[in-house]
C-alpha cells in the first residue's frame, strides 16, 4: 500500500489522486490542445470538437471522390431507426445547412420501411413506432415517406425490370458542367427540370400491368392491411431456415425502396450500411454462393436496377465511431425488434458470421477493416450476353444479377485436371524419355499435388493417388525428381 504523500495527498482529507498512465494520451491528436474524449483505433485519440470535424470530412470525402450525385439530383435516404442511418441522415442535415463550408447541392428525401407486420407486433405498437419515426423525420425537414412491408404485393412487375439510365446519363454530362447548370439555375432563379418527373419506361411498365391485372393496382389492390398482414405471414412461414427468411426481407425491403425512389422521381438510394455491416455481408454472400456479385452487394455503388443508383456512403464508418458521434452528438434512434433478435448465434449464417468476425474483432482489432479493404477491392465486370439474349446477360427475376448461364460444360473433377502435350512435358523435365502422357486427365504438376502427413512429404501417398488415376510409374519418377529439385533450389 502506497503512502499519503506518494500519491500526492499530504494534507488534504480528499481520496489520493492516481498518477496518470504513461501510456495513456493527453491531449488529442490533431489539435494538440483538447482533452482527448474517445480512441477510435491504437494511439488515435480526439476531443470532441475534433473527431466531429473528422467525421464529416470522411462522409464528404467519400460522397466526393466517387463524384456519383449531380448537382440538384433528388436522393433518396433509406431509413430504418438504427445508429448507422440516423447517423446519414444528421450528415446530410449538416451538409446542406447554411454553416457548412461546402453544402451538399442535392435534395434530398427519406423513405422509411415498417417491418413491424413480420415480427408480430400489434397493430398499436406499430402506429407508435410510425408516430416515432415520424416525429423524427419531420424534425429533418426533408420530405419522407412511410411504407409498410406488406405493401410488395402491390408492387407493379417494372420492380422486377432493370431499366435503361442512358438519358439521365445524357442529360447531366460531365460533372463541371453540372455543376455549372445548378448554379445558373440558382442564381435565374430557374423552375426545377424534368428531374422529378416519372421514368417513361417505368410509366409504360406500370400501365401493361394495369391493363393484365384489370386495375389501376397491384393483385394486392383490393386487399385490406389485415389480410395483407396475414398474406406477409403466411409467406414467410412457408420458408423454413431463417437465413432464407432474411434474404428473402432484404430482397422484398429493396423492392419497396425502389418502387418509392421511381414513383417520386429519385436517381439515387443512399443505403445505411457501416464498415461493419459490409464485412459481414461479404462473409455471408461467400457462404451464401453469391461471391460474384460481391462488388454489387457490397461496394459503393449499385447500378443493377439501371436508373436509380444505390449508394452505399456510410460503407467507411466502423460501427464503433457511429455509436460514438450518435452517444456524443445526440442522433437520435429508433430500436426496433427484426428477425433476427435474440435469436441465438448459430440461428443463421447471418448471424454466424456477426458472431465470428465480433468475437475475432475483440481479439484483433482490424480485423473488421481488414476484411472490408479485401473486398473494396472487387470490380464488378459485365457478362457476355447468352446465346439468345443479344441484348444483354440473362438476369436473376429477384436480384437483378446477371445469371452464369454462358458457361461451357463442366465436370466435377474440372478444377484439378489438366493436360499437357509430351513435348512441353520433357521440355519441363519431369516426363522421362519414352514415356508417354496416359490418355485420361493426369495430376497436375508437383507443386500443386504434394501430398502431406504431420508436415512430412509421403512420397508412398502420391504415388497410390497416381496410381488410382492411371498415370504411369515413371511418370510419379518425373514428379519425385522434379520435386526434390524445387526442394534443393
Amino acid at each position: 500500500m502506497c503512502e499519503a504523500e506518494e500519491c500526492g495527498g499530504g494534507g488534504g482529507g480528499g481520496q489520493p489522486r492516481r498518477a496518470p498512465r504513461s501510456g495513456r494520451p493527453l491531449k488529442c491528436m490533431k489539435c494538440k490542445e483538447g482533452s482527448p474524449v474517445l480512441i477510435i483505433r491504437v494511439g488515435d485519440a480526439f476531443c470532441k470538437a475534433c473527431f466531429k470535424d473528422y467525421f464529416v470530412h470522411k462522409f464528404r470525402a467519400t460522397l466526393g471522390k466517387n463524384r456519383c450525385i449531380y448537382p440538384g439530383e433528388k436522393v433518396l435516404l433509406a431509413y430504418s431507426g438504427g445508429p448507422a442511418s440516423s447517423s446519414m441522415v444528421r450528415q446530410v442535415q449538416e451538409g446542406l445547412s447554411r454553416e457548412a463550408a461546402k453544402k451538399l447541392r442535392f435534395k434530398p428525401g427519406i423513405v422509411f420501411v415498417d417491418e413491424g407486420a413480420l415480427c408480430g407486433q400489434s397493430p398499436d405498437r406499430q402506429e407508435e413506432i410510425r408516430r416515432q419515426v415520424g416525429t423524427v423525420l419531420q424534425a429533418t425537414g426533408f420530405p419522407y415517406h412511410l411504407v409498410s412491408l406488406e405493401e410488395v404485393f402491390d408492387l407493379p412487375g417494372s420492380i422486377l425490370h432493370s431499366l435503361s439510365h442512358a438519358a439521365t446519363d445524357q442529360s447531366h454530362g460531365s460533372y463541371k458542367q453540372a455543376v455549372d447548370s445548378f448554379l445558373r439555375q440558382q442564381q435565374g432563379g430557374e423552375a426545377e427540370g424534368p428531374a422529378g418527373a416519372l421514368n417513361p419506361r417505368v410509366a409504360e411498365l406500370s400501365i401493361q400491368d394495369s391493363s393484365r391485372q384489370g386495375g389501376p393496382g397491384g393483385p394486392g389492390a383490393g386487399r385490406s392491411p389485415h389480410s395483407r398482414a396475414e398474406a406477409l405471414s403466411r409467406l414467410f412461414a412457408a420458408v423454413k431456415s431463417l437465413t432464407a427468411k432474411e434474404e428473402l426481407l432484404q430482397t422484398l425491403r429493396n423492392h419497396l425502396i425502389l418502387h418509392v425512389a421511381r414513383t417520386n422521381g429519385y436517381s439515387k438510394v443512399m443505403l445505411g450500411d457501416s464498415c461493419t455491416r459490409v464485412a459481414v455481408k461479404l462473409l455471408t454472400n461467400l457462404c451464401l454462393g453469391r461471391g460474384a456479385f460481391l462488388a454489387l452487394d457490397t461496394g459503393f455503388a449499385d447500378g443493377r436496377h439501371g436508373d436509380v443508383l444505390f449508394l452505399r456512403p456510410m460503407r467507411e464508418y466502423p460501427a464503433k465511431e457511429i455509436a460514438f458521434y450518435n452517444h456524443l452528438f445526440g442522433v437520435p434512434t429508433i430500436f426496433m425488434p427484426g428477425l433476427d433478435t435474440k435469436a441465438p448465434d448459430r440461428a443463421s449464417i447471418h448471424r454466424l458470421i456477426e458472431s465470428f468476425l465480433f468475437k475475432l474483432q475483440c481479439e484483433f482489432p482490424s480485423t473488421v477493416s481488414t476484411v472490408y479493404r479485401t473486398g473494396e477491392k472487387l470490380g464488378a465486370s459485365p457478362r457476355d450476353a447468352g446465346p439468345g439474349d443479344p441484348a444483354g446477360p440473362t438476369r436473376c427475376l429477384l436480384c437483378l444479377c446477371s445469371l452464369d448461364t454462358n458457361v461451357g460444360a463442366c465436370k466435377p473433377d474440372g478444377a484439378v485436371q489438366f493436360r499437357l502435350s509430351e513435348q512441353d512435358g520433357r521440355r519441363a523435365g519431369w516426363l522421362p524419355e519414352g514415356t508417354q502422357m496416359p490418355s485420361q486427365p493426369c495430376l497436375p504438376p508437383p507443386k500443386f499435388c504434394r501430398v502431406w502427413e504431420g508436415g512430412a512429404r509421403v512420397p508412398q501417398t502420391l504415388s497410390a493417388v497416381g496410381a488410382r488415376r492411371g498415370v504411369p510409374a515413371a511418370l510419379h519418377e518425373g514428379f519425385l525428381r522434379l520435386s526434390s529439385a524445387q526442394d534443393a533450389s
